[in-house]
């Protein structure tokens, strides 16, 4: 039996071990590694698909390490096996929590470097990986808002917002567009001396999202409100979720999304594969940068000169 055969068959068992060798392979950049891990994706594709893909996002210091502490428990406690990636290349590797010591849980931080998108490249097929490991409810989480929020959503069934306590304050320091892709924003911290301060967040985010978001007849997203450290509010924002995936699918719009997220896949692997090889081969690369930089050649006639070593010089 070849490496990738065990590799697969592994997989397909729930075996941890095999599981964490196929994401080690994903996450290689030796082309050996690569070739190996998107055969094994490949033939694994046929038990994929079965999960609901959610993001979570928010601003740090939001609590979003004890939401998906509380949270990843109480839907392993309705009998679910919960798999958490997460998508940014400063994630720290992290694996010391409660939850992914839990057997029906798997926590994979993503690699320490890299870019948003190298990143988010892997995370695809690390999320199809764990579908085929038999984890049906797949939560990748980013750290802090900005430019992985974007790569996360194509990613992802349902995108996730975590707010803070602190009302209109707080609205100033989160882009438009970021509360606008939300299909759930959730006030966290509502408990204690912050809980007068999470319901005005509660309402104030409430009548944000109603002027940024109308909804449609298939979904409207909402603001709920809950408690990590008491678990209050917890189970509300899994049925919410639930309602989110029963509501869509009955659409045909999960379908949808993934089909779209698959085309964009393969021409985002087709555009960095192309730059990497060009990069790779460096020479005329570097030299017309040189010439672009000293405002000797046009960008437009340093790209046609680049290109026109795989002979695409005329595009």
């Amino acid at each position: 039996m070849s490496d990738t055969d065990q590799l697969v068959s592994g997989v397909l068992e729930g075996n941890r071990r095999a599981l964490a060798r196929l994401i080690t392979r994903i996450e290689s950049t030796r082309r050996d590694h690569r070739a190996e891990a998107s055969d094994a994706i490949t033939r694994l594709l046929p038990e994929t698909g079965k999960s609901i893909r959610i993001g979570i996002s928010g601003v740090p210091g939001v609590g979003k390490s004890s939401f998906i502490e509380t949270f990843g428990l109480h839907v392993v406690e309705q009998g679910h096996k919960v798999a958490v990636l997460a998508v940014d290349p400063s994630s720290p590797k992290h694996g010391g929590s409660i939850l992914a010591r839990n057997p029906g849980a798997y926590v994979r931080p993503s690699p320490s470097s890299g870019s948003i998108g190298g990143v988010a490249r892997r995370t695809r097929e690390t999320i199809l990986a764990v579908e085929a490991a038999g984890f049906d409810v797949v939560l990748v989480e980013t750290v802090g808002v900005g430019q992985s929020e974007y790569a996360v959503a194509d990613l992802v069934d349902m995108f996730v917002l975590l707010v803070a306590p602190g009302g209109g304050d707080d609205l100033q320091g989160i882009k438009k567009g970021i509360v606008e892709m939300a299909d759930l924003l959730v006030v966290t911290k509502n408990d204690g001396d912050l809980q007068k301060a999470a319901s005005r967040a509660f309402q104030d985010y409430t009548s944000a999202l109603r002027m940024l978001r109308g909804g449609d007849d298939v979904w409207r997203p909402e603001v709920l409100r809950c408690s990590a450290h008491t678990g209050d509010g917890i189970p509300e924002v899994w049925a919410r979720m639930e309602a989110f995936r029963e509501a869509v699918q009955a659409a045909g719009r999960i379908d949808e999304r993934r089909a779209e997220q698959a085309a964009s896949w393969m021409w985002d692997e087709v555009t960095s594969t192309l730059l990497a090889e060009v990069r790779r081969k460096g020479g005329v690369g570097d030299k017309m940068e040189a010439a672009v930089r000293s405002g000797k050649r046009t960008p437009t006639d340093a790209a046609r000169e680049i290109l026109k070593q795989f002979d695409l010089g005329d595009l």
